[in-house]
Protein backbone atom coordinates (compact mmCIF):
# COMPACT_ATOMS: atom_id res chain seq x y z
CA UNK A 1 0.00 0.00 0.00
CA UNK A 2 1.18 3.78 -0.71
CA UNK A 3 1.97 6.02 1.90
CA UNK A 4 -1.06 8.24 0.23
CA UNK A 5 -3.13 5.28 1.21
CA UNK A 6 -1.83 4.49 4.70
CA UNK A 7 -2.37 8.38 5.40
CA UNK A 8 -6.01 8.19 4.35
CA UNK A 9 -6.93 5.46 6.51
CA UNK A 10 -5.14 6.61 9.45
CA UNK A 11 -7.15 10.51 8.61
CA UNK A 12 -10.49 8.55 8.26
CA UNK A 13 -10.78 6.08 10.66
CA UNK A 14 -7.51 6.61 13.07
CA UNK A 15 -6.59 3.58 11.93
CA UNK A 16 -3.41 3.03 14.27
CA UNK A 17 -2.16 -0.05 12.55
CA UNK A 18 -2.05 2.14 9.25
CA UNK A 19 0.22 4.79 10.85
CA UNK A 20 2.65 2.09 12.45
CA UNK A 21 3.34 0.97 9.10
CA UNK A 22 4.33 4.80 8.03
CA UNK A 23 6.64 4.76 11.32
CA UNK A 24 8.12 1.42 10.66
CA UNK A 25 8.48 2.88 6.87
CA UNK A 26 9.95 5.84 7.38
CA UNK A 27 11.51 5.92 11.18
CA UNK A 28 15.29 5.18 10.15
CA UNK A 29 15.28 8.33 7.83
CA UNK A 30 13.84 10.33 10.44
CA UNK A 31 16.32 9.51 12.93
CA UNK A 32 19.43 9.74 10.81
CA UNK A 33 17.98 13.31 9.26
CA UNK A 34 17.54 14.47 13.11
CA UNK A 35 20.74 12.71 14.35
CA UNK A 36 23.01 14.76 11.79
CA UNK A 37 21.22 17.55 13.18
CA UNK A 38 21.44 16.58 16.63
CA UNK A 39 24.62 14.74 16.83
CA UNK A 40 23.35 13.10 19.76
CA UNK A 41 21.61 10.13 19.28
CA UNK A 42 19.61 9.97 22.11
CA UNK A 43 18.33 13.61 21.80
CA UNK A 44 17.56 12.40 17.93
CA UNK A 45 15.68 9.09 19.53
CA UNK A 46 13.62 11.41 21.49
CA UNK A 47 12.85 13.83 19.22
CA UNK A 48 11.65 11.13 16.29
CA UNK A 49 9.28 10.11 18.76
CA UNK A 50 8.15 13.52 19.47
CA UNK A 51 8.13 13.63 15.57
CA UNK A 52 5.78 10.87 14.92
CA UNK A 53 3.13 12.20 17.84
CA UNK A 54 3.03 15.44 16.50
CA UNK A 55 2.62 13.70 12.92
CA UNK A 56 -0.19 11.38 14.42
CA UNK A 57 -1.72 14.95 15.67
CA UNK A 58 -1.17 17.08 11.94
CA UNK A 59 -1.79 14.23 9.63
CA UNK A 60 -4.59 15.47 8.00
CA UNK A 61 -2.35 18.94 7.09
CA UNK A 62 -0.92 16.23 4.86
CA UNK A 63 -2.47 17.56 1.55
CA UNK A 64 -0.70 14.09 -0.39
CA UNK A 65 0.75 16.82 -2.79
CA UNK A 66 4.76 15.82 -2.26
CA UNK A 67 6.29 12.90 -0.78
CA UNK A 68 5.15 12.22 2.35
CA UNK A 69 8.56 11.45 3.34
CA UNK A 70 8.82 15.32 2.24
CA UNK A 71 5.91 16.26 4.98
CA UNK A 72 7.16 14.45 7.73
CA UNK A 73 11.23 15.86 7.59
CA UNK A 74 9.32 19.05 7.76
CA UNK A 75 7.50 17.99 11.09
CA UNK A 76 10.88 16.50 11.87
CA UNK A 77 12.64 19.66 11.58
CA UNK A 78 9.86 21.75 13.41
CA UNK A 79 10.36 19.72 16.17
CA UNK A 80 13.65 20.09 16.28
CA UNK A 81 13.79 23.52 16.00
CA UNK A 82 11.31 23.96 18.80
CA UNK A 83 13.26 21.48 21.46
CA UNK A 84 16.21 24.01 20.36
CA UNK A 85 14.16 26.93 21.50
CA UNK A 86 13.85 25.30 24.73
CA UNK A 87 17.74 24.23 24.94
CA UNK A 88 19.45 26.69 26.84
CA UNK A 89 22.67 24.53 26.09
CA UNK A 90 21.82 24.96 22.35
CA UNK A 91 24.80 27.51 21.72
CA UNK A 92 27.21 25.92 23.38
CA UNK A 93 27.02 22.97 21.69
CA UNK A 94 26.85 24.52 18.07
CA UNK A 95 30.09 26.23 18.92
CA UNK A 96 31.60 22.71 20.03
CA UNK A 97 30.45 21.74 16.77
CA UNK A 98 32.30 24.53 14.93
CA UNK A 99 35.21 23.70 16.76
CA UNK A 100 35.24 19.88 15.53
CA UNK A 101 36.77 20.70 12.51
CA UNK A 102 39.90 22.98 14.24
CA UNK A 103 40.03 19.97 17.31
CA UNK A 104 40.46 16.96 15.14
CA UNK A 105 43.78 17.95 13.85
CA UNK A 106 45.01 16.89 17.63
CA UNK A 107 43.01 13.42 17.84
CA UNK A 108 39.83 14.29 18.94
CA UNK A 109 37.14 11.85 19.40
CA UNK A 110 33.61 12.46 20.73
CA UNK A 111 33.06 11.03 24.08
CA UNK A 112 29.94 9.10 23.09
CA UNK A 113 30.52 8.20 19.26
CA UNK A 114 33.10 8.73 16.48
CA UNK A 115 32.66 11.93 14.97
CA UNK A 116 32.29 11.31 11.27
CA UNK A 117 34.18 12.84 8.27
CA UNK A 118 30.81 13.89 7.29
CA UNK A 119 30.11 15.43 10.78
CA UNK A 120 33.73 17.56 10.58
CA UNK A 121 32.19 18.59 7.07
CA UNK A 122 28.63 19.78 8.15
CA UNK A 123 30.14 21.54 11.23
CA UNK A 124 31.51 24.34 9.04
CA UNK A 125 28.02 25.00 7.52
CA UNK A 126 25.33 27.21 9.15
CA UNK A 127 22.24 25.50 11.06
CA UNK A 128 20.33 26.43 7.56
CA UNK A 129 22.58 24.74 5.33
CA UNK A 130 23.30 22.16 7.19
CA UNK A 131 19.62 21.34 7.46
CA UNK A 132 19.25 21.15 3.71
CA UNK A 133 22.81 19.49 2.83
CA UNK A 134 21.13 16.80 4.97
CA UNK A 135 17.91 16.55 3.41
CA UNK A 136 19.50 16.44 -0.19
CA UNK A 137 22.00 14.18 0.43
CA UNK A 138 21.72 11.96 3.13
CA UNK A 139 17.66 12.05 2.71
CA UNK A 140 17.41 12.01 -0.83
CA UNK A 141 15.25 14.46 -1.09
CA UNK A 142 14.38 16.56 -4.44
CA UNK A 143 15.19 20.47 -4.60
CA UNK A 144 10.82 20.37 -4.70
CA UNK A 145 10.43 18.35 -1.60
CA UNK A 146 13.15 20.33 0.44
CA UNK A 147 11.22 23.52 -0.66
CA UNK A 148 8.32 22.21 0.70
CA UNK A 149 9.87 21.05 3.91
CA UNK A 150 11.70 24.52 4.61
CA UNK A 151 9.32 26.84 2.60
CA UNK A 152 12.33 28.46 0.80
CA UNK A 153 11.80 28.73 -2.70
CA UNK A 154 13.26 26.07 -5.29
CA UNK A 155 16.19 29.01 -6.42
CA UNK A 156 16.88 29.68 -2.47
CA UNK A 157 17.57 25.70 -2.03
CA UNK A 158 19.83 25.42 -5.07
CA UNK A 159 21.71 28.39 -4.13
CA UNK A 160 22.38 27.44 0.14
CA UNK A 161 23.55 23.65 -1.37
CA UNK A 162 26.10 25.40 -3.57
CA UNK A 163 26.86 27.37 -1.58
CA UNK A 164 27.28 24.77 1.53
CA UNK A 165 29.44 22.63 -1.10
CA UNK A 166 31.49 25.83 -2.00
CA UNK A 167 32.25 26.33 2.29
CA UNK A 168 32.99 22.77 2.63
CA UNK A 169 35.86 23.09 -0.57
CA UNK A 170 37.25 25.85 0.47
CA UNK A 171 37.41 24.87 3.89
CA UNK A 172 39.08 21.16 3.51
CA UNK A 173 40.74 22.43 0.29
CA UNK A 174 39.04 19.78 -1.81
CA UNK A 175 39.71 20.48 -5.38
CA UNK A 176 36.58 20.34 -7.83
CA UNK A 177 37.52 18.33 -10.85
CA UNK A 178 35.94 20.25 -13.05
CA UNK A 179 38.41 23.67 -11.71
CA UNK A 180 41.35 22.28 -11.31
Amino acid sequence: MEDHQLVARVVSSQDTAAFGELIRRHQSQVRNFLRKLTANHVEADDLAQDCFLHAWNKLTTYSGRGSFIGWLLKVAYTTFLQSKRKSKRYAEILEQAGQVADIESRGYTAPTDEVSDLDKLLAVLTEEERVIMVMSYACGLSHREISEATDHPVGTVKSIIFRGKEKIRTRFEIKDHNHG
